[in-house]
C-alpha cells in the first residue's frame, strides 16, 4: 500500500456530522476511534447506547427518513426483486447529499445499528434490503444527477442506467454499462461493470476517473489515481458495502457509436454445436463486437429449451456479416435472425426494457477462463435440459463474452481480477411468487454441473451467499490487497456486508 493511503485524508467540511447531530440530540456518542461493529449489540461486552432517536435524525437530513408506519415506507423499502418484499428494515434514509450519508453513518455507529447500503436495489442475495438483520438502509437513489465538465460526466451513485444512458446519449456520448434499465450505476461500477459494449469500451469501472465516497468515519473523500490511490483501486471492482458509501463517480465518456444489434437462434438439437462454435469465436472476435450465448428453458419456452446468440457491433453495419462469418461457418443456418441499427441511446433503451414489471428471480454465476471440452459442453446442455421442467418461468445460462478492451488492464490494475477470463456466466431462474426454493435449487444445480469445468470463479456483482470461498472466487489474488485497504479505511469493521474482505 502507498504511504498516502496508509494515512487517509478527508474533506474537513463533512466532519460536522457527528457534532451537529449530537449537539442537537444529546445522543450518547462513542468516540470516532471506538465506533462499534454492528454485531456488538449481541455481545455482553458491548457498550450501552441510547435508543435511536429517529425524529432527531430526520430533522438533520436534506433527504428523507421512512420508518415503519410512515406513508413512504412500504414504497422505499422495496428492492427490485419481489422475493424480498417481506423484508422490513429499521428505516430507510433516502440520502440527497453526502452530508446525509455522513449523518446516517454517525447515527448508526452511535446507536450500534447495522447499515445496509443501496444504489439500484439489485443485490442478488437481498443484502441492500436491510431486513437480515434489520438495519438502517442508506439509499443513495435520490443522488442521481448527471453533470458535465467537458466530456467527463459526474454521475450520482444512485442514478439508474436508463437515466444515465438518456443523459449521456443526449450529449452524443457513451459509457460502457449493463443492459438492465433499473440497475444503479453505483453497484454496477463498484463490482466492475460488464455489459453490451464491454469488449469495445471496457468495464464500467475502467471509465471511472474519480470517486466521491463517505467512509466509516463520516468523512467525504475523493479517490483517484492522485488522491487515495489504494481506495480508488479497491472501489473499481471490489464490490460495494465494504469501504464506504459512494456518492458520485466521474466517468470519461466516448463518442456515441451507432450500434448494430443482432439475434440468431437455432433448434435445441443444435445447442452443443452452437456452444462449441461460439466459445471458439466470441472472446477473440473483433473488439467492436460483443455477444452473449443463452441456453434457456422453462414455461416461457413451451416448445422446449432454446439456444440463441445476440450481440452488438459498433463498426460499419455493412461489415457485420463479415464479423459473424467465422462463427457461422460451421453451423447450420439460423432458424431465426434479426438485425437492428440504432443510435447508442435507442440501442441501450431497447436492451434495457424500461417499464418491464418486477419479476422474482434467483441467480448465481461463474467466470469462465477455459473453453469447454466435449464433456463440458454436454454437461452445460444437459444441465439446462434437466432444470427446464422444474415449473419455473424461465431458467438457464447466459454466457457473456469478455476479452477485447476488458482484457487489456492487468488483473492487478484494478480490484476486478478476471481480466484474462473468456466470459462471465449468469445462471438465472425467474419464478412465480412462493417458489424461491425451487429456483435457488435450479441455479445451484447449474453451477454445480459446471464446476468441474469452470472451477469456483464468480462475479461479485452476481453475489451468491452460498459460495464456499467467495474471496478467492470473486477477487483471486487481489483479495489480500483488498483486505489491507479495508484495514486502513474501516479499521473497526463498521461495514458488515456479509461477504466482506
Amino acid at each position: 500500500m502507498s504511504s498516502r493511503s496508509a494515512r487517509p485524508t478527508a474533506d474537513p467540511v463533512t466532519g460536522w456530522s457527528r457534532r451537529a447531530v449530537l449537539a442537537a440530540g444529546g445522543m450518547g456518542a462513542l468516540a470516532a476511534c471506538g465506533s462499534p461493529r454492528a454485531d456488538l449489540g449481541a455481545s455482553s461486552s458491548a457498550p450501552t447506547v441510547a435508543p435511536p432517536r429517529w425524529a432527531q435524525l430526520r430533522r438533520h437530513l436534506t433527504g428523507s427518513l421512512a420508518r415503519p408506519g410512515d406513508p413512504a415506507y412500504d414504497r422505499v423499502r422495496l428492492l427490485q426483486n419481489p422475493r424480498y418484499d417481506a423484508e422490513r428494515p429499521l428505516a430507510v434514509l433516502s440520502a440527497r447529499t453526502p452530508r446525509d450519508v455522513a449523518t446516517g453513518l454517525t447515527f448508526a455507529q452511535d446507536h450500534g445499528l447495522p447499515i445496509a447500503i443501496r444504489s439500484g436495489g439489485h443485490s442478488y442475495p437481498g443484502w441492500s434490503g436491510g431486513g437480515r438483520p434489520r438495519a438502517l438502509v442508506i439509499d443513495v437513489r435520490p443522488m442521481a444527477a448527471v453533470t458535465w465538465a467537458g466530456t467527463t460526466a459526474t454521475i450520482g451513485a444512485g442514478a439508474a442506467l436508463a437515466h444515465v444512458y438518456d443523459q449521456v446519449a443526449g450529449r452524443g456520448r457513451a459509457i460502457p454499462g449493463g443492459s438492465c434499465a433499473t440497475v444503479g450505476i453505483g453497484g454496477l461500477a463498484l463490482g466492475g461493470g460488464v455489459g453490451v459494449l464491454t469488449r469495445a469500451l471496457g468495464l464500467t469501472c475502467d471509465a471511472v476517473r474519480s470517486i466521491s465516497v463517505v467512509t466509516a468515519d463520516g468523512h467525504r473523500r475523493t479517490a483517484s489515481t492522485d488522491e487515495e490511490p489504494d481506495l480508488f483501486w479497491a472501489l473499481r471492482g471490489g464490490g460495494g458495502g465494504h469501504l464506504g458509501v459512494v456518492t458520485s463517480f466521474d466517468l470519461a465518456t466516448s463518442v456515441a457509436p451507432t450500434v448494430t444489434s443482432f439475434y440468431l437462434a437455432w433448434p435445441w438439437a443444435r445447442a452443443g454445436e452452437v456452444v462449441d462454435a461460439w466459445q471458439g469465436w466470441a472472446p477473440a472476435a473483433d473488439r467492436r463486437l460483443w455477444s452473449t450465448l443463452k441456453l434457456l428453458g422453462g414455461a416461457k419456452h413451451p416448445g422446449g429449451p432454446t439456444v440463441f446468440v445476440s450481440g452488438t457491433w459498433i463498426g460499419a453495419s455493412s461489415a457485420l456479416d463479415g464479423r459473424l462469418a467465422p462463427f457461422l461457418r460451421h453451423l447450420p443456418a439460423p432458424s431465426a435472425r434479426a438485425v437492428h441499427v440504432r443510435g447508442f441511446g435507442d440501442a441501450m433503451a431497447a436492451y434495457g426494457g424500461a417499464g418491464a414489471p418486477r419479476e422474482a428471480f434467483a441467480a448465481t454465476s461463474h467466470v469462465a477462463y477455459d473453453p469447454l471440452d466435449q464433456a463440458g459442453t454436454a454437461d452445460l446442455v444437459g444441465a439446462v435440459e434437466a432444470v427446464s421442467g422444474a415449473g419455473l418461468k424461465e431458467v438457464g445460462a447466459s454466457v457473456d463474452a469478455l476479452g477485447g478492451a476488458a482484457g487489456q488492464p492487468a488483473p492487478g490494475d484494478t480490484a476486478f481480477v478476471h481480466r484474462a477470463a473468456l466470459a462471465t456466466v449468469q445462471y438465472t431462474a425467474t419464478f412465480p411468487s412462493g417458489t424461491a426454493t425451487t429456483a435457488d435449487a435450479a441455479v445451484h444445480r447449474l453451477r454445480a454441473a459446471m464446476e468441474p469445468h469452470w472451477g469456483e470463479h464468480a462475479y461479485v456483482n452476481y453475489a451468491d451467499a452460498t459460495l464456499r470461498d467467495y474471496r478467492s472466487a470473486y477477487f483471486g489474488a487481489n483479495a489480500t490487497r483488498l483486505a489491507q485497504v479495508r484495514a486502513t479505511y474501516d479499521p473497526h469493521r463498521f461495514f458488515t456486508q456479509p461477504q466482506d474482505f
